[in-house]
């Protein structure tokens, strides 16, 4: 009954017309970086790391840029990766970077916050992640928040939001009413994950109702952008339900 729920509300949803699997406009920073223009003054940036268990992988994050300002959405994976994307940004589109979101705890979120915390660089994450950097010596966001944060960022709308655990204990998502997008980060898989990846510390029981809630708070979906892997429409978060279900049923 919870799954057909679902599909009824998905299926309700103009999001799930499909989206370009490649983007129009991609600035190739070097090897390891790049930024995909989405629309407007919104872009993907993804960065490639090695991990011995794990072979080269991408990551994406967010960039929102306003009269040259950029709100970060999660950093590349260290602090070289993400000085060098900012340097980018500066040098060749004269943007500076002011504000970061922090998705968790995880590098593949924070990994480059103690560079921008040495260029003066605003960090808002939850208050678990903040207490969780504290915890284990990781660099420490300035800005925490409870539930949900909202607030203007150069004439655009940002809503921070806690639904629940899943991916982590402490993953949030960032929605653009403007533009209808959502920065799942990597609470949602992409269409072409298989699995759930890395589940150290995910929080399986929970995952796919905190989706679920997701999908209720914002119906109207156009764009979903997760944490690795190509964006979509509301059928990321669908097909992440599904793989939740897959999972406990192992």
């Amino acid at each position: 009954m919870i799954k057909r729920s679902i599909l009824i509300l998905v299926f309700g949803l103009t999001s799930l017309i499909g989206l370009p699997a490649q983007p129009v406009n991609t600035h190739v920073i070097d090897k390891d970086l790049q930024l995909v223009h989405l629309q407007d003054s919104i872009f993907v940036h993804i960065s490639w790391h090695q991990l011995d268990n794990f072979g080269r992988f991408s990551s994406n994050g967010l960039l929102l840029i306003k009269n040259g300002q950029a709100l970060m959405i999660d950093t590349p994976m260290d602090n070289e990766k993400t000085e060098r994307l900012t340097k980018y940004l500066k040098d060749s589109l004269a943007v500076n970077t002011t504000k970061l979101i922090i998705g968790h705890f995880h590098d593949d979120c924070l990994g480059g916050l103690s560079y921008l915390q040495s260029r003066g660089v605003e960090s808002i994450a939850h208050a678990m992640t903040v207490e969780k950097c504290n915890e284990i010596g990781l660099p420490v966001p300035s800005t925490p928040f409870t539930d949900s944060l909202t607030f203007d960022f150069n004439g655009e709308q940002i809503d921070c939001r806690y639904f629940g655990a899943g991916h982590s204990f402490d993953n949030i998502t960032v929605w653009i009413p403007g533009k209808k997008m959502l920065f799942g980060g990597c609470l949602i898989k992409s269409m072409d994950a298989r699995g759930l990846g890395n589940l150290s510390d995910a929080v399986v029981p929970v995952w796919d109702s905190t989706v679920t809630g997701i999908l209720k708070k914002y119906p109207d979906i156009k764009t979903v952008i997760p944490g690795h892997g190509d964006y979509g429409g509301a059928e990321l978060l669908v097909h992440t339900i599904e793989l939740v279900g897959n999972e406990k049923n192992k």
